[in-house]
Order: C-alpha cells, then structure tokens, then sequence
C-alpha cells in the first residue's frame, strides 16, 4: 500500500481575529502547520498535498518545496476540500490519510498507527478518535450496538442526546482511495453548515476502523489565541522533556523556552528564564542563565551565559559572557573570551583570552587574543555615512574611557593611556596618549565662590530699589 496526505489548511481562521493566517501561527518556532506536516513526514508519507483557501501566498511561503499546493477556490467544507486534493495527488497513492493543517500537537507515531492499522484492516476508512470530558463543538462518533463505528455526527447536526456522548472524531483520517472518491460523489450538503462533510463519507465506506488514542491532547485544535496558547505549552512541555532526557538540566524547566531546532549538548544546565530561539546550539557543559535570550547562535562547550541577549552570534568554548550583555549580529568570541558587565559587540571577532569586562561598546572590530579592552572603551565605527572597522592587536591593554576612531590600528603588546581619543594607527609595543595636558588653576573655587555672592548680593540690592 502506498499512502498519500492531504492537509486541510484552507480555512480563514476568523477566529483568530489576526491578519496572519491561522495555520502559519508561530508555535515553539515554526509555523502550526509545520508540526503536521512534520508528524506526516516522519510517519513515512512521502508524498504530500496542502490544500489553501485563504492568503495562499502567506501559506505558501510557511511551506517546503516537498509538499504539492491545491487551490480550494471557494470554501464549501472539509470533503470539498479533500476531493480538491485528491485531484493533485498521483494516482499511485492507493491510501490517503486527511488531517487538519490546525492540530499541531499530532505524533508521528500516530499517523504511522493510524496507516498500520488501516493497512491490515482492508476496510475503506479507518479514523482517530479520543475521548474528552467535554466534547464541546467536535463531531461525535456513532457506533452500533456491537461497538462498530457506524459514522460522526457534527454537534451543529447532533441530538441531544448524541450530544451526550464523549468519544470524538479527531479529524485524522486513512482512507481507501477508490472508495473515499466514490462516497465523496455521493455526499450532499444538507447539514446546518450548507457545506460538504467529510466524516459524511464514512457511512459509504463499507467498513469503519477506529482508533482510539488515549492521549486526547494530540488531536486538540487551534481555534483562537486560547488555543494557541495551550498548544505551544504543550509543545514546549514536550521539548523540555526530550531535553532532559538526553542529559540537560533544567533546575524550573517550566520557566524555559525552546525552538524546535534547537539543540543542547549533555550536562548543561539551562537556568530558569532562558528562551533558546531559533537554530540555536548549545554545547556540552554549558551553564545558561538565569535570564539569557540566544537567537540563532551557536554556544561552545562550557561556555556560561547569565543576564545576556545574543543574536546571530558566536560563543566560544569557556567563554563568559555577561550579566548584562549584548552581543548583536555577527559577533565571535573565540574560546576563552570575556564579555562582561554592559558590554555591547557588534560584527566583531573577539580573540582567545580577550576581555572586555565592563561599560563598552565594540563595532566592527578585531580584538586580538589575550588583550584587555579597559572601561567604557568604544569603538567610533560610523563617520555619518560609512562603517570602518578597528583593529586592536594581542596582549593589548586600553586605559579605561578610550575611544578608537576607526578606520584605525593598535599593534600588538600595546597600550593606551586612560581617557584618549586615539584617531592614528599605533606601532607594536607603543603607548599611545591622545589627549589635553591637565592644567590645575590653585585657589579657583574659592575666587569663584566669591564672585558668585558678590553677583547675587548685587542682584538682591537691585530689585530692592
């Protein structure tokens, strides 16, 4: 048997009350709708067809190359939209299994069940069901007095008394192909919606499978915000177990945030506060946190990171970094390096050993390895119209409140005096002292005291006349 999917995702999501598409809502990461077409992947279903209704273009963007896009010009229900994807899937899909682009919470292990169990069944339409305390808006399941599901009522369409019941339909289908175009043929629309049902189909199947899941979470749907809300926490949930089963340390793991795609290496402790965002990698024997924020950047070994923000960064391995950090775009710190205390690096390689401890801001710079870099040191990078780069050699000591105005050199084993303004090139082995030779005037505060009294009593006399 080979299995084709087809993604239902052409809803508006008005709900949503938002003017991105429901289904490319960011949840752990990646869009919603990725998390199915995830789950779809990894149970072994190569081939794939989305169909869109709704801002197809932003959907579009959300998706991989690998999946196919059908059009459903006009909304007229789930079993419309299915026989819409059907016409873009090859003919050598023999089974096709239809979910919800809206469920995110769905494992692959249970679309690959649901596929097993269809396989060896050789019935027309085997569908996932759970049981809730309460089954709220979802389609209920019939089933006849020996147990066999029967079909799904919609709650629109239901009695009360099939309102009762508390076994539901998950939206998760596996469907004899043959036999799903054949009923899709032959189903109306006179229902409370006007509009084609799928779950319509299974009384034309011949013989329905049920499976039913006992975690009811996997099939919860995204409706609105509240929604969303529940399944990106089920998700992280779910993250933060792989984590620290694979060695990761977690001290309050609820007060931590992972993308999909991040990766942290054994023996490292993630304090509470950290969102890893991204591709992030973190590697082994790190300490993160508390209070860090990586977006896209890479932390070596044994690296310790608190009260830092990184973006597009690189962490070296035994780098310290914070608390009170920044390190923006394009920043490396090779291993060993320090960035300290409000501290801001901007496309600058900081070298092995190099310290910037505290109150500076490094742009477009080279650091060399094993230099100090002294208080409220900055590098004066932009002239109004360009960016120019600074660089500053190894084993480099800068007095505290220096500014480097780039484009400029400091050569190695060099140092700067306190509070210079170094706008020339400095040869190796130099001290470079760039400002105003101090000048001490004896007994100017007191002059300057009386003259100030004498100007108010002067001023008082005035307006006394």
């Amino acid at each position: 048997m080979s299995a084709g999917a087809i993604i239902l995702a052409a809803g508006q999501g008005t709900r949503m009350k938002s003017a991105l598409p429901k289904v490319v809502h960011p949840l752990a990461g990646r869009p919603m709708i990725d998390w199915v077409l995830g789950a779809v992947r990894g149970a072994g279903v190569s081939e794939i067809v989305v169909v869109l209704g709704h801002e197809v273009d932003q959907v579009r963007e959300a998706l991989r190359s690998d999946v196919a896009i059908a059009i459903q010009e006009e909304q007229n229900g789930t079993g419309h939209a299915t026989q819409v994807g059907l016409e873009a899937l090859s003919a050598s899909c023999d089974a096709v299994v239809v979910a919800c682009g809206d469920t995110p919470l769905l494992r692959e292990e249970h679309i690959a069940q649901l596929i097993d169990q269809h396989a060896r069944s050789g019935v027309g339409a085997t569908m996932v069901t759970a049981v809730l305390d309460d089954a709220g808006a979802y389609g209920r399941v019939l089933r006849d007095e020996s147990g066999a599901v029967t079909g799904v009522v919609e709650a629109r369409d239901a009695t009360p008394e099939q309102l009762q019941i508390r076994e539901i339909n998950s939206g998760l289908f596996c469907f004899d192909r043959q036999r799903l175009e054949r009923a899709l043929g032959q189903v109306g629309s006179d229902n409370a919606q006007g509009e084609v049902y799928l779950p319509d189909t299974l009384p034309r199947m011949d013989a329905i499978g049920g499976l039913l899941v006992s975690d009811s979470s996997v099939v919860d749907g995204v409706n609105n915000r509240v929604d969303l809300a529940g399944c990106e926490q089920a998700l992280q949930q779910r993250l933060r177990e792989e984590l620290m089963l694979a060695g990761v340390s977690m001290p309050d793991p609820s007060s931590v945030y992972v993308d999909a795609e991040v990766e942290v290496g054994s023996d490292t402790v993630l304090m509470p506060g950290v969102y890893l965002r991204g591709a992030t990698t973190v590697g082994q024997g790190c300490v993160i946190g508390p209070n860090v924020i990586a977006t896209d950047s890479q932390i070596e070994d044994r690296a310790q990171v608190v009260s830092a923000h990184i973006v597009d960064s690189m962490v070296g391995a035994d780098c310290i970094v914070g608390p009170f950090s920044y390190l923006r775009p394009g920043s490396v710190l090779q291993q060993g390096a320090k960035i300290g205390t409000y501290v801001e690096v901007k496309m600058s390689s900081i070298g092995p050993g190099a310290k910037v401890p505290h109150l500076s801001y490094i742009g477009d710079a080279e650091v060399g390895a094993g230099s100090n870099i002294g208080a409220g040191n900055i590098t004066a990078n932009y002239d109004g119209f360009r960016k120019h780069r600074t660089v500053i050699g190894e084993r480099v000591k800068t007095g505290s409140d220096c500014v480097f105005v780039a484009p400029v050199s400091v050569g190695n084993d060099t140092m700067t005096g306190a509070g210079s303004i170094i706008t020339d090139d400095v040869p190796d082995g130099a001290l470079a002292i760039a400002r105003a030779r101090q000048t001490n005037i004896e007994g100017f505060t007191a002059r300057a005291e009386a003259k100030a009294r004498a100007e108010a009593e002067e001023s008082a006399q005035g307006g006394g006349s």
